[in-house]
Order: structure tokens, then C-alpha cells, then sequence
């Protein structure tokens, strides 16, 4: 499915609002909180943390006494914060490293409460791969929609440096439902960037076989749903 005559091509062109240094601020902390809700509805992390992320760190926990997640680009932090409730739930020994170059965002995600699994740090994936750092898994949410192919191939690499063990990065997948779709999910999100970004989202997300020539050796980006994908590698072997 190329995704209709508005969505055949990724618009790179374009950015998103929240992107831009002189956004409104009210705005964008109203958007980090705004995509807290979205990120639990339509993103499905729950699923990749039963099925792909809560196995692989059990694995690693049983290795190591504890099982170490790197999270780029976290933006506002719901996602280091609800992984690192499902691991306690679930009895898994978890420490988080959620890293963002944006030091409005890593501000927001610090004036919530943080768990004391989760580490926020204003690092970038490249400088950490390059200096040798390792974790036993490596997530990102909506990150790849944000990079030019050159970019996505740079990052999947560093990805592939970082992880001992498991890599998932979740993002968006052009569709050409995606765009009214969306149009009527995100009509009580007001006051933020969330409707304006999201369409541009849209616009700009990738599909699989658009990120398949970028991928190294032992990832795989495969649809999830209708609107969603992984970019996925598993543990070494």
C-alpha cells in the first residue's frame, strides 16, 4: 500500500512545531502531556513489553542481577516511567537510561516524579555508542519518522553498537487511513502541538520498505496494525 496520492512520497520537507527552538512553551509542556495519553492508547508498548522486552530482560537480569534499557529520545518520559512500572509489576530487576538532546523535554520529564529505576540524561545515541556504552536492550518511540534516510541508517547502527541483547524502535507507518484517522482521535487534544505535529507525523513516517535498505545486518521493520511499525533486532547469538 503506497498510501493514496497525499501520502505516496514522505514529505521530509516538512517539521514538526515542537521541533522549532522559539515553539511556545505553554504549548509544547502541554504537548509532553498530551502524549503521555496518546502514547498509551495508540502506541502499543504494552504489547512490545510482553512479547519482546520483558522476556529479553528477564534473560538479561538472569545474566547480569539486573537488566539495563536505554531509551532515545524520550521525550517527556511516559514511556521510561510505564516501562519501568510494568517491570516492577512484573518482578523484573530494570534500570533505565532515558536520553534526549532536547533539554526542554528532559525539564518537563524531570518535574514529574521520577521513578528511582529511571535515570534522565541529556546524552546523544551516537556519543554514547562511540564511547563504548552498552545496555542490554535499546528502545526508541517516534524517532525515526524525525531522520533522513543517511540518518536513520547512522542511528540504526549505533542502535546495533548500544545493545547487548534486544533493539525496538516503534514509530509510525504511512497509511492513507492514518491521516482521517487521526483527524477525529485527536479532536480532544487542544492547546498543544499534538494535532498539527500529528499530521505532519504522518506525512513524514517511513514504511518498511522504504527502511529496509537502511537496516544493518539482523534488523527487520515490520508492520504492526494499521498504523505502526517495529524496527526490531533480537539478541545476539
Amino acid at each position: 500500500m503506497n498510501g493514496g496520492p497525499l501520502l505516496r512520497h514522505r514529505a521530509e520537507a516538512l517539521r514538526e512545531r515542537m521541533d522549532e527552538p522559539d515553539c511556545d512553551p505553554t504549548m509544547l509542556d502541554r504537548t509532553y502531556g498530551q502524549f503521555a495519553v496518546l502514547n498509551q492508547l495508540l502506541s502499543g508498548w504494552h504489547a512490545a513489553w510482553t512479547r519482546t522486552l520483558r522476556p529479553a530482560a528477564r534473560a538479561a537480569a538472569a545474566d547480569r542481577g539486573v537488566a539495563e534499557l536505554l531509551d532515545v529520545g524520550c521525550g517527556g518520559g511516559d514511556l521510561a516511567r510505564r516501562l519501568a512500572a510494568w517491570a516492577a509489576r512484573d518482578g523484573v530487576p530494570l534500570r533505565i537510561v532515558a536520553i534526549d538532546p532536547d533539554r526542554r523535554a528532559l525539564a518537563f520529564a524531570r518535574r514529574r516524579a521520577v521513578p528511582p529505576s529511571v535515570t534522565f540524561r541529556d546524552d546523544d545515541a551516537l556519543d554514547l555508542a562511540a564511547d563504548g556504552a552498552r545496555f542490554d536492550l535499546v528502545v526508541s518511540n517516534h524517532v525515526l519518522h524525525h531522520l533522513t534516510e543517511d540518518e536513520v541508517a547512522t542511528f540504526l547502527r549505533a542502535s546495533d553498537l548500544l545493545a547487548r541483547n534486544t533493539v525496538l524502535h516503534n514509530d509510525l507507518r504511512r497509511n492513507p487511513l492514518a491521516i482521517p484517522a487521526f483527524a477525529l482521535f485527536s479532536l480532544p487534544f487542544r492547546g498543544s502541538y499534538i494535532r498539527e505535529d500529528g499530521f505532519r507525523s504522518i506525512r513524514r513516517a517511513y514504511l518498511p520498505s522504504e527502511l529496509r535498505p537502511q537496516l544493518p545486518p539482523g534488523f527487520e521493520a515490520k508492520p504492526v496494525g494499521w498504523f505502526r511499525q517495529w524496527v526490531v533486532r533480537g539478541a545476539r547469538r
